[in-house]
Parts: structure tokens; sequence; C-alpha cells
């Protein structure tokens, strides 16, 4: 019995060692490093992170007087941690270069088919060759823009669903907004990557089961890459995953999800070999566009793109482009009913722009529409914790030395935080980002070139789908303003709507939000967006 347990610890005891020798190595190491806390032998600081790390690592660094860069050891793996503007910048522009990479997770690899995909793939031809493809053909703006009927369509079905719910028996006019929003966002991603032109009642219904089943897929995703695996963090003990069943989790639904998307891309090369189908469909959609990106970019360095090349891309989109979306959102739905000044002044601009006789169609650009999602992703950025990045080679960053093979995190929560840089930090206040405010609209954006406010990231890892994903946002967040009042059920205060984050890669609201949907006088005209 006394060997079977010394057996067991034989590991620990050695990945101690190990880590012991790390830290004895770091002592004779002269060179400057960032501020580090103290951790526990064995796990480092893992027992630190907690389950909303964006929050426990800003509480760190302002621990050790809110250092630009916090040095962490989880586990065996050397970390970094930015929390500021200055350490976004140097990191995601000025090195730019050495951090373009992502560390390994064998979670990520499964479900990618081998980091086929963009946003997991690691730097090299194949990520550069993906990513121009995607930013030139598949998420251009030009391409974004001429997909707004899907997206008007599917506001409508959003619009219709919320005002049968506020008008019918039994329910008080209280709505699952949550559940409704998503439904939404993935019901326009969908119809983006795999198409579908007006739907009759019976593919209305199809479409539905399969954006359900996208919806479980996602969700496990998410709960996946959001996991924690011995390997990736104890690179000696990777072994240990297989008695945890993480990796026989992520294979069950890597084969769920390719049995669906070789479904979506079969149906799609019979309408190619058809010759294009009813003609109902108004553009080309996502799959439409990698398979014949398949036809012609046979490159001579070798590249190809293979068959699970696009469905890992698809993966990416269904994934990315449904959560992002969502997330912002009921966070914006969320932040609106809880300061009811806001919601007003923004119903008062979208309503004086739009006249009844438009009340269903896309609402006229409004200024303060901008800024209200502006300061949505400023205080909650869908990825709070943007996805790590790993240090290509030896770099010094801000007068540190930073070591190859260390994974970086850029904390774009505390970013938008930072009191050095946004007056009244954790207010939600949209009117800074109005001209002639604190900051003007047109000094400040998200796109990846002021690092006080980095939502989707920036340089070559900044997410290239974030102009797709804004267009989406703002026309269902302008049409549920504009023909709704909106109120917490059972007549509670504004002030008491419970802002509690889930934990996870994402940080949707904890509790799904559920509010009280009251139609103005608009008459809703089904034909006009259906």
């Amino acid at each position: 019995m006394e060997l079977s347990s010394l057996l067991l610890l034989l590991p620990l005891l050695l990945a101690g060692l190990f880590y012991l020798s790390k830290v004895r190595a770091a002592g004779r190491n002269t060179r400057r490093l960032p501020p580090s806390p103290r951790g526990l032998p064995l796990i480092g600081n893992l027992h630190q992170v907690g389950a909303l790390p964006h929050r426990a690592l800003r509480a760190l660094a302002a621990a050790h007087g809110a250092p630009d860069l916090l040095r962490l050891r989880l586990g065996q793996v050397p970390a970094l941690v930015a929390s500021s503007p200055a350490a976004a910048a140097a990191l995601m522009r000025e090195h730019d270069g050495a951090f373009a990479t992502r560390p390994y997770f064998r979670t990520a690899e499964i479900l990618t088919y081998g980091f086929q995909d963009l946003v997991f793939a690691p730097h090299g031809e194949h990520w550069r060759h993906v990513r121009r493809l995607c930013t030139a053909h598949v998420l251009s703006a030009a391409r974004s823009h001429r997909l707004n009927p899907v997206r008007e369509r599917e506001v409508a079905a959003l619009v219709l669903a919320i005002r049968e719910r506020a008008s019918s028996s039994g329910g008080g006019g209280v709505v699952d907004v949550s559940k409704a929003l998503y439904g939404y966002a993935n019901g326009v991603i969908c119809r983006a990557v795999s198409g579908g032109g007006r739907l009759s009642s019976r593919e209305r219904e199809e479409e539905v089961r399969r954006s359900e089943l996208f919806r479980e897929l996602i969700e496990e995703n998410t709960a996946l890459l959001g996991g924690f695996c011995v390997g990736d963090y104890f690179p000696s003990l990777a072994w240990a995953d297989a008695l945890s069943g993480a990796g026989a989790r992520a294979w069950r639904n890597f084969r769920r999800w390719d049995e669906l998307l070789e479904k979506v891309v079969r149906e799609h090369e019979a309408r190619r070999r058809g010759g294009g189908g009813d003609g109902e469909q108004e553009e080309e959609d996502f799959v439409d566009v990698l398979l014949a990106l398949q036809a012609t970019e046979k490159r001579d360095d070798g590249f190809e793109l293979t068959r699970d090349a696009i469905k890992s891309l698809l993966e990416d989109m269904f994934a990315a482009g449904t959560e992002t979306s969502f997330i912002a959102l009921e966070w914006a739905m969320s932040e609106l009913v809880r300061n009811p000044a806001a919601m007003q002044k923004l119903q008062r601009e979208l309503r004086r722009r739009a006249a009844p006789a438009d009340a269903a169609g896309a609402t006229t650009p409004s200024t303060y529409l901008r800024a209200v999602v502006k300061e949505t992703l400023r205080l909650h950025p869908p990825v709070p914790l943007l996805l790590p990045r790993e240090c290509m080679r030896d770099t010094t960053v801000l007068g540190f030395h930073v070591a190859r093979g260390t994974r970086v995190f850029v904390n774009a929560w505390a970013v938008g935080r930072d009191p050095a840089s946004w007056s009244a930090p954790e207010e939600f206040r949209p009117e800074r980002f109005l001209a002639g405010e604190d900051i003007s609209e047109e000094e400040v954006d998200f796109l990846g070139a002021h690092f006080q406010f980095v939502p989707f990231g920036a340089g070559r890892r900044v997410c290239p789908g974030m102009q797709f994903g804004l267009a989406t946002v703002e026309l269902a967040l302008a049409s549920l303003v504009r023909l709704f009042d909106w109120e917490l059920p059972g007549g509670a205060a504004p002030g008491e709507l419970d802002m509690e984050e889930a934990p996870g890669l994402t940080t949707p609201r904890r509790v799904p939000l559920r509010l009280v949907a009251k139609p103005i006088g608009w008459e809703w005209e089904e034909g006009k967006q259906a």
C-alpha cells in the first residue's frame, strides 16, 4: 500500500524538482525580470488565477504596485500578463512579430483538425495563407456589407418573436432576452456561412434545429477550451489527461462538429454541381467562397486549402461569430436597462431618425448607438483575457527580459478600465466617445490602433471578423431599443440587475437576461423584411 502511494506521488515529486531547478536558474539570471507574486511549489501561481482570471489578475497586479507587466508561473509554464495600454502596445505593436504565435493546447489541436484554422494556428505559412484568404475574400468589409439583407431578415425574425412573446397570455411580457439574442446571432452567422435565401416554414424549422445543434457544439467548445488540462500547464504530466477524460470529451465534440460540417460542405458541393440551386440565394455564402478558393489556391509553395482546413475555418466562424456578437448584445442590453438615462437618450435618437413607415427596417446610422456599442465593449470585451500568445524568441519588453516560450496574456478587460486612460473607468458612460466629451469618437476606436481599447486585440492576431460582428450587433440593438420599451420583471429597480459574469474563455452573463418587453405603437409589417 505504501509503495503504491509513493508511485502515485513520484510524478509530482519529479515535477517539483524540475520546478525548483528552474527557480534556481532564474535566481542566477542577472537579466531584469518583471515583478512576480510569490507562488507555491509545484503549481506556481495557478491557485491565484481564479474562476474569472481577468479580475483575479488585475487584483494581483494591483497588489504588486500595478506594474505594466506581471510575471507568473502557471505550473511548469512561464507566463506574462499585460494589464496596461503601454504593455499592450509593447506586445502587440512594438514587438508584435515576437509574439505572433499561439501556445500549444491539446484540446485546441483536436478541435481544429490539427491547428488548420485561423484562431489557434501557430505562426507560419499555413496561418499566413488562411489569414490572407479570410481577410481578403471571406471577412472583408465589402462582403460584410453585402450580407446586410441576411442580417435584416434575422433581425425581423428576432423582433417578431419578441413581440409574440411579449403579447402572449400568461407571460406577463417577460422575454428571455439572452436566448433570443443568441438565436439571432447564431442565425446570422449560419446564414452567412452556409447560406439560404428566403426560407419556407419547413426550411426555417430545419434551420432552427441546426442552429440549436450549433449552439450545443459551440458551448461545449467554449467549456473545453476554457477548461483545465494538466498537460497544458505541466507538459511532463501530459499523460495524466488520459485519466481525466478531457481528451476523450474533446474528440467526441470534434466528431460531432465534423459530421455537421461535412454535411454542410456536401450540400454546397451538390448545389454547385447542380448549377446553383433555385436562384433565391442573393449572395455567395462563406462555404461557396472557400470552395471556390480551394479550386484556385494551389500555390507553388505547396499550400493547398484542404477540406479539413475549410471545415476548421468554418468552425472558427460559427463559434467566434456567434459568441462575440451575442455577448456584446447581451451586455449592451444589460447596461442600457441598468442605466435608464442612456436607454432613453438612445431611444430618442433612434425614434427621431426613424419614421413609423420604416420602423421595421434598418436604422439610419446613429452616433450615440455606436458610442453605446463602444462603451459596452470597453467594459465587457467578449474575450476579456485575449487568447494567449507565445514568445517566439528572447525579447526585451519595457526594459524587462521575456524568455522564448513564455505564454503571454493581454488583459483587455483591465486595459479598458485603466484609470490613467479613462475617467470614471467603472461607469457606463457612452458620452465619453462623443465629440466634445472626454474622448472624441474619432480619436479612439477598437480597430487595433489605440491600445487603451483592445477588445478584439491588435497586430497580426487582431480579430479579422470585427466589422462583420459590429454590423450584426448594431442592427439588432437599434431595432430592439427603437421598437420596444424595456424594464425588469416584478418592478425591480435598475440597480438590482445582476451583472455577474459567467466563468470561461468568454464571459456572457452568469444569469440569463430576462426583461419585460413593451412594444411601442408602430405596427410590424413582416413582409418588409421576410
